[in-house]
């Protein structure tokens, strides 16, 4: 299995092997149990609608796909959720749905059983739909469509919602904001999650319906900050400086006591107030990166609420998004029994 990697990730698979033992790093895993953790954020129903290429259009410039089959997945922050049920055994899932088709039943199929979920309603939207159409031979994205209402939550929902925080909040060692820029999280919800959290994680997403709109410096002193690189590099206005130069300046700006970027092949690169570090990618085959980063978010997280120390919470996240990225969309979660038993081939 070792030979798939690189010397470099050998090298330093050999070096961190030296530093934590495989029963060292189950018991840390296992010890998340106990943490009581509350998810608020932009729900989304993924659909893949499988289909094969017939050919260009006689009358029209464009190619004509013919339908084979379809896929429903429970994404975005109910993604997070899940994964997140897998390690903590009390979880809270705050999330706003469309009254108009809310799909609230097949969500709630789909949840884990020890999420309790509390859902706020939009009167004048669908719940958050995106629908990519894929070519099933070859896997790949031809073209997506998202249903989506492209503006802020009303005053009275923002107001309901901030109550409930208000009072819920603080029942919890954590709070997790997985936010899409979709409407739901408002700067007024941000300031009640800033202002009652003993300990608030966020990672705010740019996607095609926000980019440019939805930064990581709309936030203020978050514990823990998870992006990816591009969602760092927009937030900075740094194209081409130094990765480790801009986590450094975003993670100032925003006063985060510690930041991690993913860097897709080039796995990940962390900071907090005394230490710097980076871990290479631990995946042999991709099969979707759809999903892969909320996984990522998801695990590492909590594992820095209970206070890993940084290489650590880096490495846990690799594994997770090289067992991520071989799931189709979000189709299941990343188990905790398949993470240990991934960290401990990596590490034998």
């Amino acid at each position: 299995f070792l030979d798939i990697y690189t010397e470099g990730t050998k090298r330093f698979l050999k070096d961190f092997k030296g530093k934590y033992s495989f029963s060292e790093i189950a018991d840390r895993i296992n010890a998340l149990k106990d943490l009581k953790v509350l998810v608020i954020g932009d729900g989304i129903i993924d659909e893949y609608h499988y289909c094969e290429p017939l050919g260009k259009s006689a009358k029209a410039n464009l190619v004509v796909n013919k339908y084979l089959s379809h896929e429903v997945f429970a994404g975005g922050t109910f993604a997070v959720a899940n994964h997140i049920a897998g390690l903590c055994n009390h979880i809270q899932l705050v999330s706003l749905l469309g009254k108009e088709d809310s799909r609230e039943d097949f969500i709630l199929k789909n949840l884990k059983p020890n999420i309790a979920a509390k859902f706020f309603y939009s009167d004048d939207g669908t719940s958050v739909v995106k629908k990519r159409y894929v070519h099933e031979y070859l896997n790949q994205k031809l073209f997506e469509i998202c249903y989506l209402k492209d503006y802020l939550i009303k005053e009275d929902c923002e107001s309901m919602i901030i109550d409930y925080l208000t009072s819920e909040i603080p029942k919890y060692d954590m709070i997790m904001v997985s936010d899409f820029g979709h409407g739901f999280i408002t700067r007024k919800i941000i300031e009640t999650v800033e202002t009652h959290s003993k300990i608030f994680a966020v990672n705010a997403q740019t996607n095609a319906a926000n980019i440019g709109y939805n930064f990581i410096t709309k936030y203020h002193n978050p514990d823990y900050v998870c992006l990816d690189e591009s969602e760092l590099r927009l937030s900075a206005q740094e194209k081409h400086a130094n990765i480790e130069d801009v986590a450094k300046i975003i993670a100032n700006t925003i006063n985060a006591d510690c930041l991690i970027v993913t860097l897709g092949k080039n796995g990940s690169f962390g900071v907090n107030h005394s230490n710097v570090n980076r871990t290479p990618i631990f995946s042999h085959k991709v099969v979707d990166t759809v999903g892969a980063g909320d996984a990522f978010f998801a695990y590492t997280a909590p594992c820095y609420a209970k206070g890993m120390p940084l290489d650590l919470i880096s490495f846990i996240g690799n594994a997770v998004g090289a067992i991520a990225v071989q799931i189709v969309c979000n189709k299941k979660s990343v188990e905790k029994f398949e993470l240990l038993e991934f960290v401990n081939t990596i590490l034998k």
